[in-house]
């Protein structure tokens, strides 16, 4: 790692050696994080202080999309993605002017399946509500990248063949319809992915998909992502950085 005189990581930090997969940062909601037992929730000033740090560091964050075509051209190397699962709606209220303020992009992963509904699979912590459809338009017109979450929220690799088609291809074609433009991006539900939910995420038009730790599946339809919370100092993701460039070796199509 690339690492300054006064000990701060440069510019080249994230990624910089050939063939790393990219780092691609995963956030959920944004907000109040006093009641949250699955420490998926950021403040806002939290927020901005980590976007901050990217950007003090000639990094930026942008959709994942944007990220892979930079990468498949060569470049890059100065991009980091940003994703937001599941479609809070304070996305719109809190992440939205966060991201404005550091020349930001990101990633909206969202279930049309739950449109103005809440979490209702977290069965511990606060119901947190979900974006409507109006709210997925304001973020789209916004710049956002909207990818799909699956219709509902379901663990893809214990689905039968038929909800798994349904999960994948129907909600693409719902977001493609709500938003007027192409749905390129998944994110598998939970994280959890195997062979099978993958080849139905390809074969259902998708050009990439983001999972967590996938391990031998890492690829274009499977991207591992690094969980970033509130508990995240400018410390801890000099560490995350670290130890990404240390795990995630070259694959293919990334």
């Amino acid at each position: 790692m690339a690492v300054s005189a006064s000990g701060s990581p440069s510019a080249t930090t994230v990624d910089a050696r050939p063939g790393t997969v990219p780092w691609v940062a995963m956030y959920h909601s944004v907000g109040d994080c006093s009641d949250d037992p699955y420490r998926i929730t950021v403040t806002p000033d939290r927020l901005d202080a980590q976007l901050g740090w990217l950007r003090r560091r000639g990094l930026r964050g942008v959709p994942v999309a944007e990220l892979l075509a930079e990468r498949a051209r060569g470049g890059g190397r100065d991009l980091v993605g940003l994703t937001f699962d599941d479609g809070y709606a304070d996305f719109v209220e809190h992440a939205l002017p966060c991201l404005r303020r550091w020349g930001c992009g990101a990633t909206l992963f969202v279930l049309p399946g739950r449109l103005g509904g809440d979490n209702a699979w977290d069965p511990l912590g606060p119901r947190k509500p979900l974006l409507t459809a109006d709210g997925i338009r304001r973020a789209a017109a916004a710049g956002v990248e909207i990818g799909s979450h699956g219709l509902t929220h379901t663990d893809l690799t214990s689905t039968d063949d038929a909800a798994l088609r349904a999960e994948a291809a129907e909600s693409r074609a719902l977001l493609s319809e709500l938003t007027g433009a192409p749905v390129t991006g998944f994110c598998y539900p939970y994280g959890t992915v195997d062979a099978r939910a993958a080849d139905a995420v390809r074969a259902a038009g998708y050009t990439y998909a983001c999972a967590i730790d996938p391990g031998p599946l890492t690829g274009p339809y499977a991207l591992p992502r690094v969980h970033v919370g509130q508990r995240d100092t400018p410390v801890r993701l000099l560490l995350k950085t670290r130890l990404h460039r240390l795990r995630r070796r070259a694959a293919a199509g990334v």
